[in-house]
C-alpha cells in the first residue's frame, strides 16, 4: 500500500501543473494533502478530477479562505473519518483529519509555521502542546497509527541545509526540536530516517535564491508511524522531482 503525504500549497495552484497526470502516475492508494487553500465547493472540476482517479475524498477547510486546510483521498472507503480535533482555534485553520480504516489510522497534519512573528510562533508552541496530549489520548484507542504531513519542523542538524545560520529560524529553534524528538520517543518511528541516514534529503525549499536548484532545504515534512506499525513498513521516499509547490511529495509503503 503507497500513501503520500504533501503540501501542495494550493491544491489550484497545483493543478495548474499538472498534479493530477503526476498523481495518476504515482498510482498511490492514500495521499494526505496539506494547505489545499481552498473548499471543495470551490473546486468542482478538481473534485471530478479526483472522483475520476477513483479516490473517495475527504476534506477539512480553514474557515478563512484561501488559508491552511487538509485532505485525504483514498481509494480504500474508510471506516470512520474525523473531522479535527475538537480544539476551537486549530479546527478554524483546517489542521487536522483523520480516516481510520481495518487495520490503521492515517491522519493528515498540518503544524502552524511560526516564521511570521511571535505571535504565531506562541500558537505553534499551543499546537505542539496540544497535540502531544491529543495523540496520547488517541493512541489508547488507534494504536496502529501514521500521521502524515506537514510538521514545520526539522528535526536535527542533518535535516536542514545550514544548521548554523538557521539556529534561531522558526522551524529549526531547540524547543521546537526537543519536542519533536520527544513526540518520537513516546512511541513513534520517523519512517524515513528509519531507512535513510543519509543527509541533504529535504522536502521543502525557499523560492528565494534558486534555493532548490541548489538544494538548501528543509526536512519538514514526516510519516510519523506508531510503534506497532513498524514491521509493516516497506520503504520511505522523499520524490523531489515533483515540482507543484515550494514543498515535495513524501512516499511510504506499507505490508498487510
Amino acid at each position: 500500500m503507497k500513501i503520500i503525504s504533501y503540501n501542495v500549497n494550493g491544491i489550484r495552484s497545483a493543478t495548474t501543473k499538472n498534479f493530477f497526470g503526476w498523481l495518476q502516475a504515482t498510482d498511490a492508494d492514500m495521499i494526505c494533502l496539506q494547505e489545499v487553500k481552498a473548499m471543495p465547493v470551490q473546486i468542482p472540476e478538481i473534485i471530478a478530477l479526483i472522483e475520476q482517479l477513483g479516490y473517495h475524498h475527504y476534506w477539512f477547510s480553514a474557515e478563512k479562505k484561501g488559508y491552511s486546510g487538509v485532505a485525504i483521498l483514498t481509494k480504500i472507503k474508510p471506516n470512520h473519518v474525523e473531522y479535527g480535533c475538537g480544539e476551537e482555534w486549530i479546527d478554524k485553520e483546517g489542521r487536522i483529519l483523520r480516516a481510520d480504516f481495518d487495520t490503521f489510522s492515517l491522519m493528515s497534519v498540518y503544524l502552524p509555521s511560526g516564521s511570521s512573528g511571535d505571535d504565531r510562533q506562541a500558537k505553534k508552541y499551543e499546537f505542539m502542546t496540544f497535540f502531544e496530549g491529543y495523540i496520547k489520548g488517541l493512541r489508547t484507542i488507534h494504536p496502529n497509527m501514521i500521521i502524515s504531513g506537514d510538521y514545520n519542523i526539522c528535526h536535527t542538524a542533518m535535516d536542514i541545509h545550514n544548521p548554523k545560520s538557521n539556529a534561531n529560524s522558526s522551524g529549526f529553534l531547540p524547543e521546537e526540536r526537543e519536542w519533536m524528538g520527544l513526540f518520537l520517543e513516546s512511541g513513534f518511528i520517523d519512517t524515513f530516517r528509519y531507512f535513510n541516514k543519509d543527509p541533504h534529503q529535504y522536502t521543502w525549499w525557499s523560492f528565494r535564491a534558486n534555493s532548490r536548484a541548489k538544494n538548501l532545504g528543509w526536512r519538514i515534512d514526516y510519516h510519523l508511524a506508531t510503534q506497532p506499525m513498524l514491521e509493516r513498513l516497506k520503504t520511505v521516499k522523499i520524490l523531489p522531482d515533483a515540482v507543484h509547490s515550494d514543498h515535495c511529495p513524501i512516499l511510504v509503503e506499507i505490508g498487510d
